[in-house]
């Protein structure tokens, strides 16, 4: 059976341009979790946080299936610490840290500086910084504020960058790497 070919686009064609749109973007992110394949396909997180005092370490991946629990962990672990308000922490974000973390070949724990923000807290450091994004992605629990004794700026940077899978802001002054789940960029602070 032959048919005829119609320039009209028809809603059939349209999404079918959104999802081929939506796989060739997949790659990006399927490249963090890329990094973290093999010894079982478990995946970890472990962090510190010097304001609460609180630890996490946390498998919240096991062949093939995030773990809610874990997840959950993560995001209030990740909640701001300023007045314990908590925001879902994307997945992408955990994976894009785990995966820098595995290439560092370390040890040692992250130590978090800023998981989520609220607007409350994110206004609060605008005000004190010009480099606080007014619409930042720790508003929306897709970033993370790191830092690791053992491993400099420029290492954690470079780790984070090879996922190619999100932002990373080297923020050598201060001692911290930014990671999100965002577009791959990456900038000095």
């Amino acid at each position: 059976m032959t048919t005829e070919k119609s320039s009209v686009i028809t809603r059939r064609t349209l999404l079918r341009s959104f999802a081929a749109a939506s796989l060739s973007a997949a790659p990006v992110y399927a490249n963090a979790a890329g990094f973290l394949r093999g010894s079982g396909d478990i995946r970890r997180l472990r962090m510190y946080s010097g304001r609460t005092g609180e630890s996490i370490d946390t498998i919240y991946w096991v062949e093939g299936e995030y773990i809610k629990d874990a997840l959950k962990e993560v995001t209030y672990f990740m909640r701001d610490w300023r007045n314990s308000k908590m925001k879902s922490i994307d997945a992408r974000t955990v994976d894009i840290m785990a995966a820098a973390h595995g290439l560092m070949d370390v040890n040692e724990p992250y130590m978090l500086l800023s998981g989520y923000r609220s607007p409350e807290t994110n206004n609060l450091l605008r005000s004190r910084s010009r480099g606080v994004a007014k619409n930042s992605l720790h508003m929306k629990g897709e970033a993370a504020d790191l830092r690791l004794k053992s491993r400099s700026v420029g290492q954690m940077a470079a780790a984070a960058q090879n996922c190619s899978a999100g932002g990373v802001g080297s923020y050598r002054g201060a001692n911290f790497v930014h990671m999100d789940c965002g577009p791959v960029r990456t900038w000095k602070g």
